[in-house]
């Protein structure tokens, strides 16, 4: 808690000292940022690795039942997430990623680059390597990176209220255990569970404009006691007794 509060007044102090030698919404790099700096303002029409690092912490900022690529291409749904990132959070919705809308990210995400209100040992409690599942441990963790970031604009959305996730990454032998669908997204790590409060059929409805496709909540079999969300290539709603 203490490195997260001197991240922040540090982002903050250089905001302000961006301001005062007129540094604006849409210029370069604010900071040396210890999980990803980056070193340019990005547009739409840009592409690169630096652009697949933004969308990864905007693809919760879309639009009912939308999907943001993580192609490293600047385009229309990019500049549109952006700029709810932007107005989320108080900044100038120009749907320009600058100084400004860096300064936010890197005050949200720890050094590892997990988003300041969740962790990789939330979304693992199977096995720290994240061997075992239905992809490359690394592709398992990247994954769940990215369900992290979607997490996190859904925690802001509700108000900034704790979200508890019971189950993330499987590997094929933990998900046997639990009794788990033999095509489960956690063998993906892109899964999550979630439980407490806010009520299930909230974190359900809220789940479809923060960009994932697979939703599974109270109605559904086995799904009573839980919100599950997930990326899915083929996606599938349903939480009939929340209406959806």
């Amino acid at each position: 808690m203490l490195r997260r509060t001197v991240r922040t007044l540090l982002t903050l102090v250089m905001i302000m000292a961006g301001a005062i030698v007129g540094v604006g919404a849409t210029s370069g790099t604010a900071h040396a940022d210890e999980c990803y700096t980056w070193s340019r303002t990005l547009t739409q029409g840009s592409s690169g690795a630096d652009v697949t690092q933004l969308q990864i912490r905007v693809a919760g900022w879309v639009t009912s039942g939308e999907r943001l690529s993580y192609d490293g291409v600047y385009g229309a749904r990019t500049t549109a997430a952006v700029k709810k990132f932007q107005s989320a959070y108080g900044l100038p919705a120009d749907g320009v990623a600058g100084s400004q809308t860096f300064s936010k990210i890197y005050a949200l995400q720890d050094a590892d680059c997990t988003p300041v209100h969740f962790a990789y040992s939330e979304l693992n409690k199977c096995n720290s390597d994240w061997s075992g599942g239905a992809v490359s441990a690394a592709t398992a963790k990247a994954n769940a990176l990215k369900t992290m970031w979607k997490l996190e604009a859904m925690r802001h959305a509700l108000g900034d209220v704790p979200i508890t996730i019971s189950s993330g990454f499987r590997s094929y032998a933990c998900n046997s255990a639990v009794g788990g669908a033999s095509t489960s997204r956690h063998l993906y790590g892109d899964a999550a569970d979630l439980t407490g409060s806010p009520s299930l059929c909230t974190l359900a409805k809220q789940a479809r404009v923060h960009g994932f496709s697979e939703i599974l909540g109270p109605g559904y079999p086995d799904h009573n006691d839980h919100a599950h969300v997930a990326l899915d290539p083929s996606p599938y709603w349903s939480a009939p007794n929340c209406g959806i």
